[in-house]
């Protein structure tokens, strides 16, 4: 590759972006990284009716939650002179003209005399229009059907094709990666190439993303905006990762990459011509793949970030602020979301001080409380043999299983369990023991003991 590799994401703020929407532009971030080359990000807000801030704030704020570094940012309406100076020089030059049009009747009008606007349309050539796609192969229109169409409402008002010819000419735009339902655009915008002297990029099409009813996913859909997945405990590398899957994958069958590596790998000749079919399940896999490979400090930091934006001052939620760090490796198993491993910090609210309570000790009375107490005596009595070496999750359970195999196990280690957790739900005694060590697992049996 001799020019240096330029691409674009050109989304419409016309609502939140989704992941559907940014697969296009992750591929052409990565296509563009992996080639050393420059991303730009275009907001192509020229629809001024539906063009919103709130939703360009919002594409701009997931990209960046995703780590998609940005080289360079522009908004299409910043262009307008631009495109009127464009647009001058075609109709100059008779390859586009000025075309007084009767405005389409609607019932409201009808019986009125029709009304009419000028607008500006291409010259057409009526050729045929071949072009090579980087995922379809060698592709071609005959262009005659297109006939004379519109590039402009006005001189002020260039439609789609137009502005972004001129857009992706001016920012030295070498390959448009965008979705396959582009396709029947691109003789439009060759023939506005050509009649501008503007070069033609190289072109990747992709597979279009369905959903599980097997449309095109979409906003119109009610596809999840990208800030939602992040608000529900998503990890943006897994979202990225993901969605990279989307229609591409590299040889092997490894599925999970980090952004540097998935950078490193990634090329268009790999990305496949059949539609990609986005899954929740899958999606939800991903995310506790990425989740269970950070390291135990960097899940801790990552959870308490979520906590600090999602839980409130009360006091059921302070464990979701000042959770202990001991706990991640049990969170880590279970959780496949930083909202689920939230959740479970509540159910493991057993490392703070607890308070025994003969009910929950008993089950309720269905567990006499004498024999109770016996048996938390003879755990107690056990456990104090067992050397800090062997204080693990393996050595306490080698050490009381015979006992509460003889005994019952539902009356030796559901009073050991509720005591030492002070919960109905929590995980097995042997691991909370090892949590809170010898010395405070001892001290708790003995408090439990006092209450029966």
């Amino acid at each position: 590759m001799t020019q240096k590799v330029v691409t674009r994401f050109a989304p419409s703020p016309t609502g939140n972006l989704n992941l559907g929407g940014v697969r296009a532009g992750i591929f052409a971030w990565l296509f563009a990284r992996h080639n050393g080359g420059k991303f730009i990000v275009r907001i192509e807000d020229t629809d001024k009716e539906r063009s919103k801030k709130e939703f360009e704030n919002n594409i701009l704020e997931s990209l960046t939650w995703l780590d998609i570094d940005i080289d360079e940012t522009y908004r299409q309406s910043e262009h307008v002179a631009r495109h009127e100076e464009l647009l001058r020089k075609l109709v100059a030059d008779d390859k586009a003209y000025v075309s007084k049009e009767d405005l389409k009747a609607t019932p409201s009008r009808a019986k009125e005399s029709p009304l009419r606007q000028e607008v500006i349309r291409f010259r057409n050539p009526n050729k045929k229009v071949t072009f090579f796609d980087c995922v379809h192969g060698q592709i071609e229109f005959d262009t005659t059907e297109l006939k004379d169409f519109v590039i402009a409402k006005s001189f002020t008002e260039p439609i789609f094709h137009f502005a972004l010819v001129a857009d992706d000419w001016d920012e030295g735009v070498t390959h448009v990666v965008r979705g396959e339902d582009h396709i029947s655009n691109t003789p439009r915008q060759i023939l506005i190439q050509e009649a501008l002297g503007a070069p033609r990029p190289e072109y990747a099409h992709l597979p279009l993303v369905m959903g599980s009813d097997h449309s095109k996913l979409s906003k119109r859909k009610g596809a999840k905006a990208i800030t939602e997945y992040r608000e529900a405990g998503y990890l943006p590398e897994a979202i990225l990762n993901y969605d990279a899957f989307l229609g591409w994958h590299p040889e092997g069958d490894e599925e999970i990459f980090t952004k540097e590596e998935l950078v490193r790998i990634f090329t268009l000749d790999r990305v496949q011509k059949n539609p990609a079919m986005f899954d929740e399940t899958k999606l939800l896999w991903f995310n506790a793949q990425h989740l269970k490979r950070l390291a135990d400090d960097e899940y801790a930091k990552r959870l308490r970030e979520f906590c600090r934006g999602r839980s409130s001052a009360s006091a059921e939620d302070r464990p979701l602020q000042e959770f202990d760090a001991r706990l991640v490796p049990l969170i880590k198993e279970r959780a496949q979301t930083l909202e689920e491993a939230a959740q479970l910090l509540l159910e493991y609210d057993f490392l703070g001080s607890v308070s025994p309570d003969a009910k929950l000790l008993t089950q309720g009375g269905k567990l006499s409380a004498p024999n109770t107490s016996t048996h938390l005596q003879h755990v107690q009595e056990m456990l104090s043999r067992l050397s800090d070496e062997d204080f693990t999750p393996d050595g306490i359970k080698n050490a009381l299983w015979p006992y509460a195999e003889a005994e019952g196990r539902g009356a030796v280690l559901w009073p050991l369990r509720t005591a030492l957790s002070g919960r109905e739900r929590s995980p097995d005694p042997f691991t909370i023991a090892a949590l809170l060590r010898r010395e405070e697992t001892l001290a708790r049996i003995v408090r439990a003991v006092s209450v029966l």
